[in-house]
């Protein structure tokens, strides 16, 4: 059996909301286990990002995670799932810097992002789902999100 046949199955959706860019934000995430269980997170900053509040969201949903699993984790934002499948070597072999040679921009969550992937021992299968499409579970974390802002703005 390979590691990811072993291991707890989870699947995540994750979003994130921003009203202003920059302005207030929120986060959110729905965890749904092998066993049929959900968990839902979600949270929000006064100055924050959309792209911030999308790293946030799957930061927050892997961070819950008591050991390792299988995940296959939905995301709707091109940044964060390019960013982990795509630009992420190449950053970090040039120090932390594009290919234009500025400083990565959002780098303190990219590396918290980077720490939980290679070192947390999860199996993580990177899916783009498109946002406000109907996908239920998409639909769930945008909800969080948006539930998140409110939050922030101290309307929860």
């Amino acid at each position: 059996m390979t590691k990811k046949e072993t291991l707890s199955h989870v699947v995540i959706y994750t979003d994130g909301a921003c009203k202003g860019n920059p302005g207030p934000g929120g986060w959110g995430a729905l965890l749904r286990s092998s066993d049929g269980t959900e968990k839902e997170l979600f949270g929000g900053e006064l100055e924050t990002t959309n792209n911030r509040m999308e790293m946030t969201a799957v930061i927050q949903a892997l961070a819950v995670l008591k050991r390792p699993c299988a995940v296959t984790l939905n995301v709707d934002s091109q940044y964060v799932l390019k960013g982990m499948t795509e630009w992420l070597a190449g950053w970090k072999a040039k120090g932390w810097k594009t290919a234009a040679k500025q400083p990565v921009k959002n780098v303190d969550l990219w590396q918290q992002l980077d720490h939980q992937v290679t070192h947390m021992g999860h199996a993580i299968d990177w899916q783009w789902v498109r946002g406000h499409n109907g996908d239920p579970g998409n639909e769930r974390a945008d909800a969080l999100a948006n539930r998140g802002v409110e939050k922030a703005l101290g309307r929860h």
